[in-house]
């Protein structure tokens, strides 16, 4: 069980800007996802995830889809996924996010109030787009955030640092000179 482990000390490492970015099959799709690590990771979420009491998994789009649809066949919780375009829907919830390298719009539809949901992602990073969405379902939508968890955290200060959000990561990683280093192979809890 150390697919994860290892694919992230052989990802490649791009520069945007002057942010270090790790390419891999979890966070961008490439190089190819091969199912081995998928089913490693989503076994992983199940033992880490509190699930007993979710109504809804929630994810942003694009990168979060692929993990959270296969945690959703595994456990039969239905899919919500926070998307980068208005669909103008009864009860649409748009949302500003941030990242370290961009920024844009997103909008929750299908979920409402006193909905208890698990908000899954693929990276956190700088915490922005995670904050964001955990702001706008426990202020705007007013459900009930029961657990959330991102399979790889970059390790470092982020946007939760000051908040009460809790985020559990499966592995958490640095970059330094242009190589991923594990920081934590069990992530937080």
């Amino acid at each position: 069980m150390d697919q994860l482990r290892q694919s992230l000390l052989d990802a490649p490492i791009i520069e945007k800007g002057e942010y270090e970015y790790f390419v891999h099959p979890i966070s961008d799709g490439v190089p190819m996802l091969e199912p081995e690590l998928l089913r490693e990771i989503v076994i992983r979420l199940i033992r880490k995830a509190d699930l007993e009491n979710v109504d809804k998994i929630v994810t942003p789009a694009a990168m979060g889809i692929h993990i959270s649809t296969a945690l959703s066949l595994m456990t039969d919780i239905p899919l919500v996924v926070i998307r980068k375009r208005q669909y103008g829907l009864d009860g649409e919830v748009p949302l500003f996010q941030e990242t370290g390298y961009s920024e844009s719009e997103m909008y929750i539809n299908d979920v409402e109030a006193g909905d208890r949901v698990l908000v899954l992602d693929d990276v956190l990073s700088t915490g922005g787009t995670m904050k964001a969405i955990l702001d706008a379902l426990t202020n705007e939508v007013g459900a009930e955030v029961v657990d959330v968890v991102a399979v790889i955290k970059k390790a470092g200060d982020n946007e939760l640092d000051d908040t009460d959000y809790n985020v559990k990561t499966l592995i958490n990683v640095t970059v330094e000179d242009g190589e991923v280093v594990i920081v934590d192979a069990q992530g937080d809890e």
